[in-house]
């Protein structure tokens, strides 16, 4: 198969896929104006020849199911096949949304006990499943924030603290919510430098966004003060719920004093994650913000499950979406729940951490540099290859694309930017010692070719189905439309 091959450049005149073609009623009630005066543009090919193409589409993709996908901060693992089965059941996947609530008492059931669940283990008294990703959460958490300050009469406060090293979502949902955005520094030793940001926690402090562990991947060792700080300022604790894998079901984030976080069930409880799919970020609240959060969420009255609207929550910040969030996906996250159970959940975020700590210890003797070499890893960890940067000339990117060669994912690469040519790696606890290893030699044996042979990596990747691409060149001149040849010809003269 030629790579630069679209299906249109194997389409024929007249050739169909004929056990395809739905059965066609009568057209003749359908108004003239909304008929087609001409043929739409689509490829005519066969049955197989679609299904060859698109299968051979496929295999160019990176996946968990195919590769090593140590994505940092972004929790990549392995989804269980017994959480897609049971959200692929009949009863859920063809259920209507504006099924009535009679109908509907097992999907409602189903998703009041994730919301206990979620409760329980972020040590939070109610949660939403409503928001439809993380940065949708996120959004719901700032203006609950927002909401209560208003309650309260304290409006003027229009600042939310971020840590220089924060996930770039944080600043852009604050500006989103209509605040101001300010940073505290972080330490050399990754925590927050708890000294400036009494500086400049302030009474135009409305809170401040973290994730703990941190992404400098870190455990904050100073949440109690820092908690303590802003709430004595006035302000609420946002919890980004992006590193919630490395604490689920040993720590709370309730119990460090947040006030309100969003959770990643794409990401954490192992359902669909990338490609731009369906996601899920509900979020949990504590006492104080229970009167705003987004509508509707799932309670009982009378025996029966309701969708709970702004009747009982009259205070709600509104609805995030249309209906209920993505169902298939909170259904996923539920099974995977009962799965693990509490002990299971308790070894995820064991072997997460182990994971990550074996293969920073394995790397540093290889002869990488650890970001933080006198912390313990969380379920991340940072190295910097500005060494090797410096004497052979190879950047983090070359290394990320040679990876490819070896079938491995790179990691996150230059996050955060205030560690030099940086990978966070984050291994995951569905990974073996055997991929953590082999992960290791491909390091290793990089680094070997960036002394003896540095094209090697400058001219990564060699075994891809793309060689490098022409980054600047390609964001500069994005093409992202097929149009037919002869339009295309005609648009360029």
């Amino acid at each position: 198969m030629d790579n630069n091959q679209t299906i249109f450049d194997i389409s024929r005149p007249n050739r169909f896929a004929g056990a395809q073609i739905p059965e066609m009623g009568s057209l003749s009630d359908i108004p003239l104006h909304f008929l087609r005066d001409s043929s739409p543009c689509l490829p005519e090919v066969s049955e197989i020849q679609a299904i060859r193409h698109y299968t051979n589409l496929s295999h160019q993709n990176f996946a968990i199911d195919r590769n090593f996908y140590p994505l940092g901060s972004c929790t990549m693992k392995y989804n269980p096949r017994g959480a897609h089965r049971a959200a692929n059941q009949p009863g859920f996947l063809n259920r209507h949304p504006l099924t009535s609530v009679e109908t509907s008492q097992g999907v409602l059931q189903c998703l009041f006990e994730l919301q206990e669940i979620l409760t329980n283990v972020t040590g939070m008294d109610a949660v939403s499943l409503a928001p439809m990703a993380g940065a949708q959460g996120e959004l719901a958490g700032l203006l609950m924030i927002r909401a209560y300050h208003e309650s309260q009469g304290e409006a003027h406060r229009d600042e939310i603290i971020v840590p220089t090293a924060a996930h770039g979502t944080n600043p852009a949902t604050a500006t989103m919510s209509g605040y101001k955005v300010a940073e505290t520094k972080v330490g050399a030793d990754g925590d927050v430098d708890l000294e400036h940001l009494k500086q400049v926690v302030g009474p135009q402090t409305a809170g401040i966004m973290l994730t703990n562990p941190s992404t400098c991947a870190v455990f904050e060792r100073q949440i109690v003060e820092i908690s303590k700080l802003v709430h004595d300022a006035g302000g609420l604790l946002y919890y980004d719920g992006a590193n919630l894998n490395a604490i689920l079901g040993k720590v709370c984030p309730g119990d460090m004093g947040f006030d309100v976080l969003h959770l990643n069930l794409h990401k954490t409880f192992a359902t669909p994650h990338g490609g731009g799919g369906p996601g899920a970020g509900p979020v949990a609240v504590n006492g104080r913000l229970v009167p705003f959060l987004p509508i509707p969420i799932v309670g009982q009255r009378n025996n029966q499950f309701e969708w709970f609207g702004s009747d009982e929550i009259p205070n709600s910040i509104g609805t995030m979406s249309a209906f209920m969030g993505n169902t298939g996906i909170l259904i996923r996250a539920l099974s995977y729940a009962l799965m693990l159970g509490r002990e299971g959940m308790i070894r995820v975020a064991e072997y997460a951490t182990l994971n990550a700590n074996y293969l920073a210890k394995e790397l540093e003797k290889a002869g990488f540099k650890l970001a933080y070499p006198d912390r313990k890893a969380t379920h991340e960890f940072l190295i910097t290859l500005s060494d090797e940067t410096a004497k052979f000339g190879i950047r983090a990117m070359d290394f990320a694309k040679r990876l490819l060669d070896f079938d491995i994912h790179a990691p996150t690469t230059y996050f955060p930017l205030l560690v030099p040519e940086c990978f966070l790696i984050e291994p995951t606890e569905t990974e073996s010692k055997e991929q953590l290893d082999a992960f290791v030699h491909a390091m290793s044996t990089m680094r070997m070719e960036a002394q003896t042979n540095p094209r090697q990596l400058l001219d990564a990747p060699h075994h891809q189905y793309r060689k490098r691409l022409d980054e600047v060149k390609a964001a500069r001149e994005l093409d992202l439309t097929w149009q037919p040849k002869s339009k295309k010809t005609a648009q360029t003269k």
